[in-house]
């Protein structure tokens, strides 16, 4: 059974997504302000945390960045809006996926498990690319030998990349095959994904070697 965070202010919202992610087989525990939930974070360390944007103490962003400085666990952001400043500073703060409010369940059900299927397994397998080494059994990645800590969804992006060096895939391809459903031509996800995970692997993310833009087409995974 996954064990779910979900931070939400609003107790008839919180009460009702708690039940109704319980019905489709999750344990959630809930926390109301930013702050609860992050002790909730650093006590009990959940397997995906639903967090909602607007708190009364921290904001959304603020929790957000301040789990990533704790660890990867995933996080889906609850928005109010599909604006797009609220969408892209969620993505930037480290969020792994969003869902507009009002949420329906199995709407926030199927992206719950669309995340965690990122963490998943891949193909037995280990593959060193200049200094980057990435182990597709254990699922880690180090860089000149030092560890880096990925999201699943840096860590699939990565893995779906690499795989074959040299493609160039659209950013729909991308999510197609890393976010596993259709966004209806939202590249913000894929975009905003790739500078997280530059910020992590490249020396330059300015200048990156391993995930490279191909302009007016996608990305490709480097050197070639």
């Amino acid at each position: 059974m996954v064990k779910i965070l979900l931070v939400e202010d609003d107790p008839l919202v919180r009460r009702g997504l708690q039940l109704a992610l319980c019905r489709h087989g999750h344990d959630v525990c809930t926390a109301e302000t930013g702050e609860e939930g992050l002790r909730h974070v650093q006590a009990s360390m959940p397997d995906l945390v639903v967090l909602d944007l607007m708190l009364p103490d921290l904001d959304g962003l603020q929790v957000c960045s301040r789990i990533r400085s704790i660890c990867e666990v995933p996080v889906i952001m609850l928005t109010a809006r599909g604006d797009d400043l609220d969408v892209v500073s969620g993505l930037a703060a480290g969020a792994d996926d969003y869902v507009i409010k009002p949420a329906q369940p199995s709407v926030l059900d199927a992206r719950i498990r669309a995340v965690l299927r990122r963490s998943t397994s891949a193909p037995d397998g280990v593959r060193v690319h200049g200094h980057l080494q990435i182990d597709t059994t254990a699922l880690t990645v180090s860089r000149q030998g030092e560890p880096v800590p990925l999201t699943p969804t840096e860590l699939r992006l990565l893995l779906t990349l690499s795989r074959a060096p040299g493609r160039v895939f659209s950013r729909q391809q991308l999510l197609e095959e890393v976010w596993e459903h259709d966004y209806l031509g939202d590249s913000r996800l894929v975009d905003n994904c790739v500078q997280r995970l530059r910020a992590k692997i490249e020396t330059s993310p300015a200048n990156p070697e391993y995930v490279q833009t191909v302009r007016g087409f996608g990305y490709r995974f480097g050197p070639v």
